[in-house]
């Protein structure tokens, strides 16, 4: 298994590692800052640095099919690199940052609309919720509902609790299409206090005041009952999806 550095501590940029495995779906490392692709977050990006100077650009971060596996994808092959070779791995921060900030936004934007979440995503500079709604609430209403709770700057902090507890307060579970990862006996909660508590695996924010200027560009209706509501920051760059 590879230890999870990004899990414990959001704000890592790099660490040491040694490399456990190299193949064509990607490496693996005894320990990584690095995201992998999960809870609509996408995978981090970066460097692996070693000492003799040569890089290894990573593109992609995914989860392997053994439990505990993260792989590293390789913008290019790279047949010298093998097991037991010292790097540095080291994020792109920058980017990491902006998808820190629109994750735990979107959280706060499913304590402003209280409906069930049916999907999502987190972007660079963008995000989107799908909610479970008849009719769109009103984009000033809520802008101005999310430029509050940022401005009072609240704390974001992390406990886990047991699957058993997890059965025990479904209603913990805001978002019906993705579900929180089990296996390991613990889920992690994501706890903005007094406002959102909910389970989420992602990489989040320690203050919401971090999440800046942000807007609600458009509400879209994609069924009878479903509302697709999308966020920006300033000078986002252009996205589909």
């Amino acid at each position: 298994m590879t230890e999870e550095i990004f899990r414990a501590d959001a704000y890592a940029r790099a660490c040491e590692a040694t490399v456990l495995s190299v193949d064509e779906r990607g490496v693996q490392l005894d320990r990584t800052v690095f995201y992998p692709l999960g809870g609509g977050q996408p995978g981090d990006t970066g460097v692996l640095r070693l000492d003799d100077g040569r890089e290894l650009r990573i593109v992609d971060t995914h989860k392997g099919a053994a439990p505990g596996e993260i792989l590293h994808l390789l913008a290019e092959a790279a047949d010298w690199l093998r097991p037991g070779m010292r790097v540095t791995a080291e994020i792109d921060w920058e980017r990491r940052y902006r998808l820190m900030r629109m994750h735990t936004c979107l959280h706060l934007l499913s304590a402003v609309i209280v409906a069930p979440v049916t999907g999502g995503q987190v972007g660079d500079g963008y995000g989107r919720l799908d909610f479970d709604l008849p009719d769109s609430p009103d984009i000033a209403e809520v802008n101005e509902k999310l430029r509050t709770l940022i401005a009072g700057d609240a704390p974001v902090s992390f406990r886990w609790i047991t699957d058993a507890e997890l059965d025990a307060h479904p209603e913990l579970v805001k978002t019906l299409s993705v579900q929180p990862p089990r296996g390991v006996g613990r889920i992690r909660l994501v706890n903005i206090e007094g406002i959102d508590l909910q389970p989420c695996g992602g990489t989040h924010l320690v203050h919401i005041g971090e999440i800046g200027a942000v807007s609600i560009t458009e509400i879209e209706k994609k069924g009878r009952q479903n509302r697709r509501v999308r966020l920006e920051f300033p000078a986002a760059a252009p996205h589909a999806g």
